[in-house]
């Protein structure tokens, strides 16, 4: 589990080296994608207290630059 914080005040959450949940000026956001079991409790974790809007995939890897 890393916590990523991106210049424009994003920060994102990895599990392993997959992007899975972020906050933004937007509001929280968790992957529709279901990994494994260690990563649903990391995002459980990180987000405690927390109601994210759910996003695809996609959201999380056009965050952080990825295809």
């Amino acid at each position: 589990m890393t916590e990523l914080r991106l210049g424009n005040g994003t920060t994102v959450l990895f599990s392993y080296e997959t992007p899975v949940a972020a906050g933004t000026v937007d509001g929280w956001f968790k992957t529709e994608q279901h990994y494994s079991r260690t990563t649903s409790k990391h995002i459980t974790k990180w987000l405690e207290g927390i109601k994210p809007q759910v996003k695809p995939q996609s959201f999380f890897n056009n965050l952080v630059g990825e295809k």
